[in-house]
């Protein structure tokens, strides 16, 4: 069998390449796709082919995928989270010495001199007054979002001198586990503020963390704060950031996300989305969501979905379906009877759920023909049914 990618965006060759050349046809062209892989394509407006099975994002966010229409049609969705964490690090400990020493002011004024100026040494020295900076032993550095990313900022902050304060009512097991024991642990957002030299945001884009940084808030932080945002764009409040910049009760606000309302306003660093733009992050986010991809489509596994349950199961036969429905009483006992109807045994079942969704994968001891599919499909409740055979 072949599987067809449809593709909208460049994505790394060597994530591409970790497709089977004889099992894949990859390309911008694609009839009746079995998948799709994106970057920041708007799939919002496209017609999604009912062929599709799983959308695959070649990096952490989903907002640029319908995740709740495709939910309803069975149509897993995956993403990278973590592979592009790095990178983002890196640029936040950018943003922290660029608001720590001016250097983009600096910059500026620089650029603005006359370079055949017969003072233009003189101007030098007298415009290094105005940036004189801080260093950051000893500063406080509030990150609100303990995930991958937050860690790695965490414990680069603490390697450089900085006390840290972190906020995550939503930390998993793993990232508390990840977290250097030397951050401290705050009850809420506003005491994090209220303490920060540096703020720095990694959550994500959520009806509740919408404007979570906003005029309320700003003003429990203190005047020469740093506010740092590459996380998603309205995450903050822009016009309450620029008004508290404007009456200096903010000292500057460092963005990837530039907009109408920020850019030319003084105290405002805004980069082009830089976040993840290096070529080590997109090999990470493609080789990632490939694999998924894969083991989705080869054996139906589910490995960071946005909208399905984790779901892994060894094989014990060649033969097996791969179920999504509705979360609702007696979906397994249907099922069963179905197979059991069509005079399938069941060698092995796992069955997960996540919130309404639910996932169920069963090895059988023969094929699925087309009529035992049918049935399983018309099961109320039934989203999407595949019969996988190993290749």
């Amino acid at each position: 069998m072949t599987y067809r990618i449809l593709t909208l965006n460049a994505i790394s060759a060597k994530g591409l390449a970790r497709f089977p050349a004889d099992r894949y046809a990859i390309g911008k062209a694609q009839d009746h796709p079995d998948a799709i892989l994106v970057r920041s394509h708007d799939l919002h407006a496209m017609t999604i082919p009912a062929s599709v099975k799983a959308i695959g994002r070649a990096g952490a966010g989903t907002n640029n995928i319908p995740v709740a229409a495709l939910s309803k049609r069975g149509v897993a969705v995956f993403n990278a989270p973590g592979a592009n964490a790095n990178a983002v690090k890196e640029l936040v400990l950018a943003a922290i010495l660029m608001g720590a020493r001016n250097l983009v002011p600096a910059l500026r004024y620089v650029e603005r001199l006359d370079r055949a100026a017969a003072d233009l040494e003189a101007r030098v020295e007298e415009g290094k007054k105005q940036f004189a900076g801080v260093e950051l032993p000893g500063r406080t550095l509030g990150i609100v979002g303990l995930g991958a990313i937050g860690g790695l900022v965490a414990d680069v902050a603490i390697k450089l001198g900085m006390k840290v304060v972190g906020f995550d009512p939503e930390i998993t097991v793993d990232a508390a586990w990840r977290l250097p024991s030397a951050v401290r642990k705050a009850h809420s957002i506003d005491e994090v503020l209220k303490v920060a030299d540096f703020l720095t945001l990694h959550v994500p884009l959520l009806p509740v963390t919408r404007h979570l940084v906003d005029a309320r808030r700003l003003a429990l932080a203190k005047p020469s704060m740093v506010l740092l945002n590459f996380s998603r764009d309205a995450i903050v409040d822009e016009e309450a950031v620029v008004a508290a910049l404007r009456e200096k009760r903010l000292k500057a606000y460092l963005t990837d996300f530039p907009s109408a309302t920020l850019i030319g306003e003084p105290g405002v660093v805004a980069l082009p989305h830089l976040g993840a733009s290096t070529a080590e992050a997109e090999d990470n986010s493609a080789a990632m969501v490939v694999d998924q991809l894969r083991e989705f489509l080869e054996h139906g596994t589910i490995t960071n979905s946005v909208n399905f349950p984790n779901v892994d199961m060894e094989r014990e036969s060649q033969h097996r379906i791969a179920i999504a429905n509705a979360n609702v009483p007696n979906m397994l006992g249907q099922i069963s009877s179905t197979m059991a109807h069509a005079g399938l045994n069941i060698d092995n079942m796992v069955n997960r759920s996540r919130g309404e969704m639910a996932y169920t994968l069963v090895d059988t001891d023969r094929a699925a023909d087309a009529a035992t599919v049918a049935a399983i499909a018309a099961i109320p409740g039934v989203l999407s049914v595949r019969a996988i055979t190993l290749a």
